[in-house]
């Protein structure tokens, strides 16, 4: 495991609202913007941001609502998340980023690039939201062992968007962050680990913003409009030529290995590594391999910039 760096937590005022983020590297480089999902904060990316600190300014945002971010009286939905994800991106000055995301971060990611492309200096993602066609789309497996879990995650999604039930389960149990997170890590986190993961979610109440995302995600064509501007960002990403490097665990939750092989091998500029035994939360378990391959991407593409533009 990467020996971890104390990086400064720090807040911006947004919306009025205060949104916490990591911030770590030089001022001076291109900014690598990273991007967390359900139900984590920027504490996922603790062990990946100093490896990526020699060749980017690296900024993480805790989503509103998440980590150590206000939680005003909204409604949560993913274009909440991403107005304030917007006026946080304008507060802080950054006109040009790599974004490196997970989960529903992928799905701000994409939503930015398709409205702002100029923005975009590559893709980093793993384990992304993508629209469904059907449940049996969500937590697809090729794999015939993982069927059973694969049919699980489905059944307590379902749950999860159900009236009462959710509420019963996510507000209530705290399901969401004491199982489906340590569900979707092959090792198992310490107490310590957890801690902070914990931390925002200590009330019914507080939990509101993990309940309403895994009733915004795209699957048979519900929520209508979240399932309309996630067709329109992939369509933006299929035609994009922005450089993108895509991960993958196996078997993986969302986005198997194979999955991923053809995914990568459909877009433009897109290379593909395989970390290895991985679940949903990849960057607890491979946070040194993502670390360095992101490094190495961004390093890669910064030197070929001069001869790009000569």
């Amino acid at each position: 495991m990467t020996k971890q760096i104390e990086i400064e937590i720090r807040k911006a005022s947004v919306l009025g609202s205060s949104m916490a983020y990591r911030e770590t590297g030089a001022e001076d480089a291109p900014v690598a913007l990273f991007l967390h999902g359900n139900p984590t904060s920027s504490h996922i990316w603790r062990n990946i941001l100093p490896l990526v600190a020699p060749v980017a300014h690296c900024i993480a945002p805790d989503n509103i609502g998440f980590g150590q971010s206000d939680k005003p009286d909204i409604a949560y939905r993913f274009f909440d998340l991403a107005r304030y994800l917007d006026a946080f991106i304008e507060q802080r000055g950054i006109t040009s980023a790599y974004l490196v995301a997970q989960d529903w971060g992928t799905a701000l990611a994409l939503h930015l690039a398709a409205r702002r492309p100029d923005l975009v200096r590559g893709l980093a993602f793993m384990e992304f939201i993508r629209p469904m066609p059907s449940w049996q789309d969500f937590h697809h497996t090729e794999v015939a062992e993982e069927q059973d879990h694969a049919e699980a995650a489905r059944a307590a999604f379902r749950k999860f968007r159900t009236p009462g039930e959710g509420e019963a389960m996510i507000l209530e149990a705290n399901a969401f962050v004491e199982r489906v997170l340590p569900g979707g890590i092959v090792r198992k986190l310490s107490d310590e680990e957890m801690a902070p993961y914990r931390a925002p979610f200590p009330t019914p109440e507080s939990r509101r913003p993990v309940l309403a995302l895994p009733r915004e995600l795209p699957i048979a064509g519900e929520p209508a409009d979240v399932y309309a501007t996630f067709q329109s960002a992939h369509a933006a990403l299929a035609a994009s030529s922005y450089p993108k490097l895509l991960f993958s665990g196996a078997p993986g939750a969302i986005v198997s290995p194979a999955y991923a092989e053809a995914f990568a091998a459909s877009l433009k500029h897109c290379a593909h590594v395989h970390l290895g035994p991985g679940l949903h939360f990849l960057q607890e378990d491979h946070p040194e391999a993502i670390g360095r391959s992101v490094a190495g991407w961004i390093a890669g593409i910064e030197a070929m910039r001069p001869q790009l533009a000569a």
